[in-house]
């Protein structure tokens, strides 16, 4: 490998910015770069996996929750695995997203303590960790070398498994919004993919009502899951970061870190709600009847020119009934070429000071939509049980079948790994063409080393503030029940109410420790 090539590897592997360069470009650079791996090296591991079966668990029961399917099925077998080639027992329930939190939270609070390992979204962890919930497995990464934890991309090394400086969790997926697009419709009709959300919004409107998959139907310019209860807030989020965040990812999107202050009742998530309702004018009519897996659906059967959503529809698009294969691209999320003075309050364009980041004059700020689901130890487990936990969760993780698990469509994990978006021939394994591996593959690249990046919102509470009061609020606001202005106020109130209630010293702490700014 010459000496750029060298560079370039470890600007990246050393978390060094991105330059400002174009998108295109972005998608050369990472997929050239990464035809090869950053090395990385630590200490002897000590509960390495062989390939051979042992004994060396031999006893030990692991009771394990997890979301349902599809990560269900994937840890399950992943545990089969695992049992024959350690002798350990291990018991996988599962819950629905919603239940999910509700469990995990009652087994530690009561010390019911019936599971020993917790499959979660990391954004969950700030309500288990001041407790001594959750075990610190800082130790067991340093001396697990088969973990690869170098090749853990940068982002999902410092934000969502740390805290306050330690490790309390091993990445099993990585959770970050893309846009997808059908290329072969875009370029039919001399668009290139959207750049800004006014690029959307007449891409969508310009496709909208047309037959896009030769069924004789009419479809739809975007598609977006909009269903109430559901993640209608991570498109929202995904339109209001572009306009909110310019100053990299420790400046943040949801409160002023300095006072908790909402910022949810300023211009710019006020025109963030109004791009959101646009949406609805290219969407399917019953879209607000949407959950995340009928938007997914949509677009891989050929019904949308649109969609924005983590690395699934990337691999659904493989499977077989896929209308889309080899017809999709991917890009990172839409930005905006203004964004809010926090001091002033007002929107400014974008120039060098106000967006030090931006590619070409646009503000990009991609965001993490949950972060990505993680595997975190019970401290109440017994020693030998942390152990084997601590080892079955690094056996998912590690490279040799992460790498496979992201590129499967059924699996429900995405990539988090450098070495996953650094070589395509697993994708193309997988059934992608080079053309759609190098836009996806670019998209993820440019994405996860943004240094604008967005850390989904991670303090105690985290899922009452937005999956329940935020969420209320925005699909009232959808459906024409109350106005934008009004959606705006209710927020901010009910958000504010919740941090008293918590205590708002205790809320700003949990928040600047989760974006770095007090470790």
């Amino acid at each position: 490998m010459n000496h750029n090539h060298l560079f370039w590897v470890s600007v990246i592997c050393s978390k060094l910015p991105i330059f400002k360069i174009s998108s295109l470009l972005l998608t050369t650079l990472f997929l050239s770069v990464f035809a090869v791996s950053c090395k990385t090296t630590s200490s002897t591991d000590t509960e390495k996996v062989s390939s051979a079966p042992s004994d060396k668990f031999a006893g030990v029961n692991i009771n394990v929750i997890s979301l349902s399917k599809p990560v269900a099925a994937t840890v399950e077998k992943r545990a089969d695995e695992f049992e024959a080639l350690t002798g350990a027992k291990i018991t996988v329930k599962s819950a629905g997203y919603s239940e999910l939190y509700q469990t995990i939270l009652q087994d530690l609070t009561t010390g019911t303590n019936q599971y020993d390992v917790m499959i979660m979204t990391s954004n969950w962890m700030p309500d288990y960790i001041e407790s001594g919930y959750l075990k610190d497995l800082t130790e067991y990464v340093k001396e697990d070398s088969s973990l690869a934890w170098n090749d853990i991309a940068p982002f999902f090394q410092e934000y969502g498994p740390v805290y306050a400086n330690k490790i309390y969790a091993i990445p099993i997926d990585g959770n970050y919004h893309l846009m997808y697009y059908r290329a072969d419709l875009l370029a039919e009709a001399g668009f290139d993919p959207p750049r800004t959300w006014d690029d959307y919004l007449k891409i969508a409107k310009y496709f909208h009502g047309k037959d896009l998959n030769d069924d004789g139907e009419a479809d739809y310019g975007s598609c977006l899951s909009k269903k109430p209860g559901n993640v209608t807030y991570w498109a929202m989020w995904s339109i209001a970061a572009s306009l909110l965040q310019s100053q990299g990812t420790k400046q943040g999107v949801f409160f002023d870190p300095n006072t908790m202050k909402p910022m949810t009742n300023n211009v710019a998530f006020a025109k963030a709600l109004d791009i959101y309702k646009a949406t609805n004018e290219y969407g399917a009519p019953d879209e607000m009847e949407w959950g995340l897996n009928d938007g997914r659906q949509a677009f891989v059967s050929g019904r949308c020119a649109l969609s924005m959503d983590h690395g699934d529809i990337g691999t659904l698009a493989l499977l077989p009934g896929s209308k889309v294969k080899d017809k999709f691209g991917t890009t990172i999320m839409p930005g905006s070429t203004e964004v809010l003075n926090w001091e002033t309050g007002e929107l400014v364009e974008c120039d060098k000071f106000t967006c030090p980041f931006a590619i070409n004059g646009v503000n990009h700020a991609p965001f993490t939509a949950a972060i990505g689901w993680v595997g975190t130890i019970n401290t109440a487990a017994e020693p030998e049980v942390q152990a084997a936990g601590a080892t079955f969760i690094s056996y998912i993780s590690q490279p040799d079948r992460s790498n496979i698990d992201v590129t499967n469509g059924r699996s429900g994990m995405n990539p988090y790994r450098i070495s996953q978006f650094s070589d395509s021939q697993n994708w193309i394994a997988a059934g992608m063409t080079p053309a759609v591996a190098s836009t996806y593959l670019g998209a993820i690249g440019a994405s996860l080393n943004s240094p604008n990046m967005v850390l989904d919102l991670t303090i105690p509470r985290n899922y009452n503030y937005q999956r329940e009061l935020l969420d209320a609020a925005v699909s009232d606001f959808l459906a024409g029940k109350i106005s934008r202005d009004e959606a705006m106020v209710r927020i901010t109130q009910e958000w504010e109410n919740l941090t008293n209630e918590m205590g708002r010293d205790a809320q700003k702490t949990f928040y600047q420790k989760s974006l770095g700014l007090e470790r």
